[in-house]
């Protein structure tokens, strides 16, 4: 098993930054890659980001690409969603997850592992 929590979600003016961790711990060495990933009420959870457990490939969303920078610190097994320029519309619960397969990686029924969310709210 792979447990993650989630940290850093807040209010933040448009145009602000936030900054989100995922710390990993269990059987991390199981992990292919991480995603973030967000739902808003009565929507549907939307993909984010995601990084692979190396660090080494990075895939956005078109909506947050330029913004948003996902990363991995790798001596803490944590992975970061840095968030730039927020806009009103960036606001919902944001959820980590681990997946242990090679899959598409912005569909959420192929990760395995998911944190409890964090809030993030902007405000206009």
């Amino acid at each position: 098993q792979v447990q993650l929590v989630e940290s850093g979600g807040g209010e933040a003016q448009a145009g602000g930054s936030l900054r989100l961790s995922c710390a990993a711990s269990g059987r991390t060495y199981s992990i292919y890659r991480m995603g973030w990933f967000r739902q808003a009420p009565g929507k549907e959870r939307q993909f984010v980001a995601a990084i692979t457990w190396s660090g080494v490939s990075t895939r956005y969303d078109d909506s947050v690409k330029g913004r948003f920078t996902i990363s991995k610190d790798n001596p803490k097994n944590t992975v970061n969603l840095q968030m730039n320029s927020l806009k009103p519309e960036d606001t919902a619960v944001y959820y980590c997850a681990a997946t242990r397969g090679n899959g598409l990686e912005n569909v959420p029924n192929r990760y395995d592992f998911w944190g409890q969310g964090t809030q993030v709210t902007v405000s206009s």
